[in-house]
């Protein structure tokens, strides 16, 4: 690409475990994991056993047996975020946050006032480090793709610059398994026709790589690892959707059901807060060579209860795993809800009657909307892991860690 290396992609290290070794300095230097059930995040003398996210917590037990497991606070962590995010916006306008934990910021139009690229970079981490005690990685490059990839080098707690001009040099040697949206699937199967760098995926032919993945697919893996990305960094603005996803095994039914059920937990709770409801839902899979597919559903109404919102999402991921996906691998399930208005009393009649989606009448919608009610005010006054749906107790714990995502 030939602008200037002024877009930064910022990455807070392991950043629900940091807020747990901040808030407990007793923590410090040791093996720590976030979650119960499931890791959500893990402090690096973890890592070095192999405790990651998301293994469940007797393996990581087995794998660190002094591993030192706290619960998750995710008030903590969403309040840390939005103090970060701040900190963000003193440098630029334009910071597009993609995760609780890391977001994109273009800082061409701040160089006359804070210096070069990299100096807001320092500037930035210094700050991140001296008002939140927490570490942040931080990479420099000229489109989002590379930054995303330089942080990801300069992790932990470091800051990567790659000069305009200098992306091919510093892409070539890195593992293939460093394109943003290659997993351990991709990476094995790319592994597979002897392509193991970055260098090597960018010598391939384009037809032989749409032949290998198809067309879109194949197309996105030979653009990238030529760095071509012309996505701007967009300001953020009133949300315009609320979604969660979670990254795993989802191929059991039983299994998937309680993950869709976490994540519409999640994402209705996010909406009741924010007082709004929604009238599309969207689900996203995805399968074991990587391939996405999604499903849409306009409803009549909008809706911000849990008990709708996961029924139809169960609705949607299994007609479309059993159109396009049956006895395929589901590696990521995810929902999101857009179409947002303002719901400042969240006392609409649910339109369900025509979406395909059992109720037994007004009724249940009432106990619906009184048991949300319910479990929002607990989770406010104790917190969120206070109370969990009993469904979500067996075998897959409620908190896996879904990527929240606000605005697509």
């Amino acid at each position: 690409m030939g602008g200037a290396a002024t877009i930064l992609h910022a990455d807070l290290d392991a950043f629900y475990a940091s807020v747990e070794v901040r808030d407990n300095p007793a923590l410090r230097g040791k093996p720590v994991a976030v979650g119960g059930g499931v890791v959500l995040a893990a402090t690096y003398e973890a890592r070095r056993f192999g405790v990651t996210a998301p293994i469940g917590g007797a393996e990581a037990r087995r794998r660190c047996p002094n591993l030192i497991i706290v619960p998750a606070r995710f008030d903590a962590y969403v309040e840390a975020s939005r103090a970060v995010m701040a900190i963000f916006d003193d440098f630029t306008p334009r910071v597009e946050a993609i995760s609780i934990d890391e977001a994109f910021l273009e800082v061409g139009g701040s160089v006359h006032l804070f210096g070069p690229p990299e100096a807001i970079a320092r500037r930035i981490r210094e700050r991140v480090r001296a008002e939140m005690g927490l570490p942040i990685s931080i990479g420099v490059a000229t489109t989002k793709h590379l930054a995303k990839i330089a942080s990801r080098v300069a992790k932990p707690d470091g800051l990567v610059v790659v000069p305009a001009g200098e992306e091919e040099r510093f892409l070539d040697p890195l593992p293939v398994g460093m394109v943003w949206g290659i997993g351990p699937v991709g990476e094995e199967r790319l592994a597979r026709y002897g392509i193991r760098t970055i260098g090597e995926l960018r010598a391939m032919p384009q037809s032989s790589i749409v032949g290998w993945f198809g067309d879109v697919w194949g197309t996105h893996l030979w653009e990238r690892a030529r760095n071509d990305d012309s996505r701007a960094v967009e300001r953020r603005g009133r949300a315009g959707s609320v979604g969660a996803q979670s990254a795993g095994d989802a191929t059991d039914p039983e299994r998937r059901h309680t993950t869709l059920l976490a994540l519409a937990d999640r994402i209705g709770g996010r909406m009741r807060r924010k007082q709004v409801a929604g009238r599309r839902v969207t689900i996203r899979i995805r399968l074991d060579d990587m391939s996405l597919l999604s499903r849409a559903r306009v409803l009549s109404g909008p809706i911000a209860e849990t008990t709708p919102l996961f029924r139809i999402a169960v609705e949607l991921v299994d007609s479309l795993i059993a159109e396009r996906a049956a006895n395929r691998g589901i590696t990521l399930v995810g929902i999101s809800v857009s179409m947002l208005e303002e719901a400042p009393h969240l006392q609409m009649v649910l339109p369900l009657e025509d979406e395909a989606v059992t109720t037994s009448g007004s009724r249940s919608h009432l106990r619906a909307r009184e048991l949300d009610a319910a479990v929002d005010k607990a989770r406010e006054r104790f917190g969120r892991p206070a109370v969990s749906r009993g469904a979500l107790l067996r075998g897959t714990p409620e908190e896996r860690s879904p990527t929240e995502a606000m605005g697509e």
